[in-house]
């Protein structure tokens, strides 16, 4: 008896824990800065009709494995201790019947699964038509994610901006490894191919903003490799269109004039760019606006004046691994950079 008061008791704890854990996968975490995005709250209608799938998926799987826990319930109350040399001499044919109803039940169960998930793959193919609307090209680089607007002219980093309502292209390429691009709320993944271009169409059904992530290993630095999407009235996306194509005009203040000065005479031009400017390299983010933007080290800091102090100095403590050295540079002139990094609006 004491025996079987323990198997009952661990499958009850079993059937709990696994309940509990189920229900917590559909909770988005917070914290003050970065929200963990949920794939089983959509903004989209391509979201929408995977996430369908998902909660099809996951009650179907719950219910199945209640059936199994009661099952193993109802088998655990047999008062019969096990022989096994008996069983081998009387096989119970109860066994194979039970193999038997397992494997046709499972195999149902995965070509209904299958056909599904086919079905959810050609609709969400279908929905939109890709030659119409803003088309933005999406650079994967360990670990950081290069946003070009082409047709506008000009590109930024670690943010997509879209208007509302409106289907976007995004034009996914690597320019190393194989990264894949995972936006939860709004589209299913996609990978980003060496030598090739595929094509992600998104829309969101309401103005926020949404986390993405790389969601294919692709080195040290891959859990910290995400990027926001901001999405916007066609007024605020448009005048965001407006500013990000204008060129910042050397500042104004004596002493953010000298950091451009200290930044333009500085290594930092062959990695980075900034419009009208002698810096034009393309190893490192574009820095032209910078100032606008919302994140920095693609998404794990907030672009605040002390974490690009940080990141300036020392970024390999922060992100270990990533392609920006440490900068030896005294206070003063560190001073002076932030101050004319604060003037890339």
């Amino acid at each position: 008896m004491p025996e079987k008061k323990q198997k009952r008791g661990m499958l009850l704890w079993w059937l709990i824990v696994h309940t509990l854990w189920l229900v917590s996968c559909s909770a988005p975490v917070e914290n003050s800065f970065i929200r963990t995005p949920s794939m089983l709250a959509p903004q989209s209608p391509v979201s929408a009709r995977i996430a369908g799938l998902s909660w099809f998926m996951i009650i179907l799987g719950t219910l199945i494995y209640i059936g199994v826990m009661i099952y193993f319930f109802y088998a655990s109350r047999g008062n019969r201790a096990y022989d096994f040399e008996e069983e081998l001499r009387q096989p119970n044919r109860g066994n194979g019947i039970v193999m038997t109803w397992g494997v046709g039940f499972t195999a149902i169960v995965l070509v209904v699964l299958f056909g599904l998930n086919l079905g959810t793959m050609r609709a969400n193919h279908q929905i939109f038509n890709r030659e119409e609307g803003l088309v933005i090209d999406v650079i994967g680089r360990q670990w950081w994610w290069e946003v070009q607007y082409s047709e506008q002219g000009f590109e930024t980093a670690n943010e997509i901006h879209i208007p509302v309502g409106q289907p976007v292209t995004l034009r996914l390429v690597t320019k190393d490894v194989i990264h894949s691009l995972w936006i939860p709320e709004l589209s299913g993944k996609l990978d980003l191919l060496p030598n090739q271009v595929n094509e992600l169409v998104i829309v969101a059904d309401k103005t926020g903003e949404y986390w993405g992530e790389c969601a294919e290993f692709c080195g040290t630095q891959h859990a910290k490799m995400q990027l926001m999407v901001i999405v916007q009235t066609e007024r605020e996306f448009n005048a965001w269109l407006e500013h990000q194509q204008t060129i910042p005009e050397p500042p104004q203040d004596e002493f953010a004039f000298e950091g451009r000065q200290i930044f333009l005479g500085s290594a930092c031009v062959y990695c980075h760019a900034v419009a009208g400017t002698n810096a034009s390299g393309d190893l490192g983010p574009d820095l032209t606006h910078l100032g606008s933007r919302r994140t920095l080290g693609a998404g794990i800091l907030e672009n605040t004046t002390g974490n690009l102090a940080g990141w300036i100095v020392d970024a390999q403590a922060i992100k270990p691994g990533n392609h920006m050295p440490p900068m030896d540079l005294s206070g003063e002139e560190l001073q002076a950079i932030l101050a004319y990094m604060e003037t890339l609006e």
